[in-house]
């Protein structure tokens, strides 16, 4: 019997040596599997963490974009606003003028725009009645004495010469066709100003197409300086 347990002792001893062999093989292999894995977990981290970052940065600058033009829209939109309060003031002005500048600014405007002398005037049925004859006389009067002057002012004092005077300017109107404008029969619905008319050719002279070209051109210069770069 002591044979026996001699042979069971050392067979146990055995095993627990190989036991402990395998468990010590077994714990360096863990250990390598978790050093392994603990460094792809942090290399993955790592990118993770950077394209985060990328991608943070990347909306970050989206949203700066996106903001950046809005701001410049409602500025855009504010300043347009302004020009438009601005525009139509001026509009209201112009057609609202005392009667007397009303009809010089009339006139000077008839006057840079006449080519031929000839033309036709059409106003708003307003202002053909209240103003138009006015300003084709007015009109007239300055083209003749453009082409034709008239007697010198000490002669035109008097009754005759102020009508030698004026069948000077009545001839010469004949003669060199200017101061030939008339005033139209046809009305136009337009807040004031005029249109002129030379055959087929009509120029747009109302204060409401004046103001709004001039307002065109000024949004652009506005849009033009909000936007540079």
């Amino acid at each position: 019997m002591e044979g026996i347990e001699k042979i069971t002792a050392r067979i146990a001893q055995d095993a627990q040596a190989e036991i402990d062999r395998l468990t010590a093989e077994t714990d360096g292999k863990v250990k390598a599997i978790l050093a392994d894995a603990q460094a792809q977990a942090q290399r993955e981290s790592g990118e993770i963490e950077a394209r985060g970052r990328a991608a943070a940065d990347e909306r970050l600058e989206r949203l700066s974009s996106a903001a950046q033009m809005e701001r410049r829209k409602l500025e855009l939109g504010a300043k347009q606003e302004v020009l438009g309060e601005a525009f139509g003031l001026a509009l209201e002005k112009l057609c609202t003028l005392p009667d007397q500048e009303y009809i010089a600014l009339l006139t000077k405007l008839v006057l840079e725009t006449s080519s031929s002398g000839k033309e036709q005037l059409i106003f708003s049925q307003k202002d053909r009645n209240k103003v138009g004859k006015q300003v084709v006389m007015a009109a007239n009067e300055a083209l003749v004495k453009e082409r034709a002057p008239g007697l010198p002012e000490e002669m035109s004092k008097s009754k005759v010469g102020a009508f030698v005077d004026k069948l000077v300017h009545n001839t010469a109107a004949i003669v060199t066709g200017a101061g030939m404008l008339t005033l139209a029969e046809e009305t136009r619905d337009i807040r004031g100003g005029f249109i002129m008319v030379d055959g087929d050719v009509e120029i747009n002279c109302a204060f409401d197409t004046l103001v709004r070209l001039q307002r065109e051109q000024m949004e652009k210069k506005v849009a033009d300086t909000l936007f540079q770069s």
